[in-house]
C-alpha cells in the first residue's frame, strides 16, 4: 500500500513513537465481523465476541455472504467491529423509548445496530442524502424487520424545521476517509489535505444545521472513519464553544485498545489499526444544553395536522387516511399484532404504522421526502393485493396467514436470483412464503403448474458465479 508523502507527514506529526506500528498494521489484511439481528435469531455464535457489542462477531475467514440466503433475510448483518462501539454508547445512555435519527445512515449498518440497541418502543429515522445510496439504506434497513423506522432522502438542513424532535441524532459524517485506506483502496487515491480540511468544514455546516432538530438535553453522537484532528478533536472541541455541548465519557475496558484522544483531554475514543481490532473510527457523544426552553412535539404535530387537513380540504392532497373501517380486514391480518397499528392507503399501496407513531410518521412523511416506513403491507393490482417483499422480512408478519413453503440451498439461491422456481403440487396456490432454514426470503404467486417469483428486481443476485464451498455464518 502506498501512502500519500503528505498524510505519512501528518500521522508521524500525529502519533509520533507510534507511527512505525501503525503503518506496519494497516499493511496487513483487516478482519471480517457480522452482527446478528436480535429480532430474528437466538443463535450464538462460537467465533470471538466483538468486545463492545452484544450482538458482534469477528469471524475467522471471509465468507461468501452474497451466496447466503440468511443475510437476504435480514438475519445478520455484515459490519466493520469498531462501528459497533455505538453498541455501547446507546446502552450506556438511552434507557427509554426515544426519537432517533442517523443523518447519515447509508448502507445501514449504524441504523440496524441502533434499532437494536435502542429500547424497545423507540422510533427510528435512517436518512440518507444520496439518493443511490438511500436506496440501499432502505433495503438493509427492511431487511432488518423493524416496524417503528422511516428511511428518508434529505440533507440535513431539512430537518431544522423540525424544533427539538429527536432525542438522539447520529451524525456519522462525511469524512476524508482515512481509516479506511486498508479496506478501500480508492479513498488513497481520493485524499488530499485540502479535502480535509473541505470535510471539517462541510461537518461544521452539517452539525449546525441538525443542532436545532435535537432537543435540549438530548444525546449528539459524532463519528468519523478517518485519523486527523480536523475533523476530529477540533470538531468536537467546536461543539463545545459553539454549540454549548458537554462531551460524555464512555464506559470501556482498557483491555480493548481503544485510543484516547491525540490532543488534550477529551473523553473521545480512536479505534486505531494498530491497538484494536478493526479499522479506523473517530466517535463522540455529546449532550445538549437543557438550559433553553423545550418545544412541545405535540404542539409540533398538532400544528403540522392543522395545516395537513386545509389543504386536504382545498384538494393539495392526493392521499389521505382511509378510515379504519374500509380498510380491508384480511390485510390487517397479515401483521401478527393489528390491535398495535393504524392502516393506510396511499395511491395504490397499503400500510401499517405503529399507532404510537402514526401521526409523527404521516407529519414527517409530508415534511420530508420518504422512501419508506411502517410496515409497506400490499400493492393493488386490479383485483389482487399483492403482499410486499418487505412484510416478509418484517418481524410483524403474520405467517399463519399465508401458506409457507421451505427450500434447500440451491432453491434458495435460485429464488434469490430471481429464476423461476418449483413447488410441489401440495403447495397451495395463491401467494406463498417462501423460506429457507425457517427464516422468510420473499414471496412467490403459485399459478399450479409454475409459480411467479416476486422477489424484487432490484435485490436480485446479479453474480452468476457459485463458490464450490459455501460456509455459512450460522450453522444449521
Amino acid at each position: 500500500m502506498l501512502l500519500p508523502e503528505t498524510f505519512i507527514k501528518r500521522m508521524k506529526a500525529l502519533l509520533q513513537d507510534e507511527y512505525p506500528a501503525f503503518e506496519e498494521a494497516i499493511q496487513h489484511d483487516q478482519s471480517v465481523s457480522v452482527r446478528l439481528n436480535p429480532a430474528k435469531t437466538e443463535v450464538r455464535l462460537s467465533q470471538t465476541p466483538v468486545p463492545w457489542s452484544v450482538n458482534g462477531y469477528y469471524l475467522d475467514a471471509r465468507p461468501a455472504f452474497t451466496f447466503d440466503p440468511l443475510i437476504h433475510s435480514g438475519v445478520y448483518y455484515v459490519q466493520e467491529a469498531s462501528s459497533m462501539f455505538l453498541d455501547r454508547v446507546i446502552r450506556q445512555y438511552v434507557d427509554r423509548p426515544v426519537r432517533y435519527l442517523d443523518l447519515c445512515a447509508s448502507p445501514g449498518g449504524k441504523t440496524t445496530l441502533a434499532i437494536s440497541a435502542l429500547p424497545e418502543g423507540s422510533f427510528v429515522v435512517g436518512n440518507e442524502i444520496d439518493r443511490k445510496r438511500a436506496y440501499v439504506l432502505a433495503e438493509n434497513i427492511q431487511k432488518w424487520g423493524s416496524p417503528n423506522v422511516m428511511v428518508t432522502n434529505n440533507k440535513a438542513a431539512d430537518f431544522t424545521h423540525l424544533t427539538h424532535y429527536f432525542d438522539v441524532i447520529l451524525t456519522d459524517v462525511p469524512c476524508s476517509g482515512e481509516g479506511m485506506f486498508r479496506k478501500d483502496p480508492q479513498a488513497i487515491s481520493e485524499w488530499s489535505e485540502a479535502n480535509v480540511l473541505n470535510c471539517a468544514a462541510r461537518q461544521g455546516e452539517i452539525l449546525r444545521d441538525i443542532w436545532d432538530a435535537l432537543r435540549p438535553g438530548g444525546l449528539l453522537i459524532y463519528s468519523t472513519c478517518t485519523y486527523n484532528r480536523e475533523e476530529n478533536e477540533e470538531m468536537i472541541r467546536y461543539i463545545q464553544s459553539e454549540l454549548g455541548a458537554e462531551v460524555l465519557p464512555v464506559d470501556t475496558d482498557p483491555a480493548w485498545g481503544i485510543h484516547p484522544a491525540l490532543c488534550g483531554e477529551l473523553p473521545v475514543y480512536r479505534f486505531m489499526p494498530h491497538t484494536t481490532r478493526g479499522e479506523g473510527l473517530f466517535m463522540a457523544v455529546l449532550r445538549k444544553s437543557d438550559a433553553e426552553d423545550v418545544e412541545d412535539r405535540s404542539t409540533l404535530i398538532r400544528n403540522w395536522s392543522k395545516r395537513a387537513q386545509k389543504d386536504q380540504k382545498k384538494g393539495k392532497k392526493e392521499n389521505r387516511k382511509e378510515s379504519v373501517s374500509t380498510f380491508p380486514k384480511e390485510i390487517k391480518d397479515w401483521i401478527a399484532e393489528p390491535a398495535r397499528f393504524s392502516f393506510e392507503t396511499k395511491a395504490d399501496r397499503l400500510f401499517a404504522y405503529p399507532t404510537v407513531y402514526a401521526a409523527e410518521m404521516a407529519m414527517l412523511c409530508d415534511q420530508l421526502n420518504p422512501l419508506t416506513a411502517g410496515i409497506p403491507l400490499g400493492t393493488i393490482k386490479g383485483k389482487d393485493i399483492l403482499p410486499e417483499h418487505a412484510l416478509a422480512l418484517s418481524t410483524q408478519l403474520n405467517r399463519n396467514a399465508f401458506e409457507t413453503f421451505d427450500v434447500d440451498f440451491t432453491t434458495a439461491i435460485a429464488y434469490l436470483r430471481r429464476e423461476a422456481i418449483t413447488l410441489p403440487d401440495t403447495v397451495a396456490k395463491g401467494f406463498v412464503l417462501i423460506t429457507y432454514k425457517g427464516y422468510p426470503l420473499g414471496w412467490v404467486k403459485n399459478i399450479g403448474n409454475r409459480s411467479n417469483n416476486l422477489y424484487p428486481q432490484e435485490w436480485r443476485i446479479r453474480s452468476g458465479y457459485l463458490p464450490e464451498e459455501i460456509i455459512p455464518v450460522i450453522p444449521g
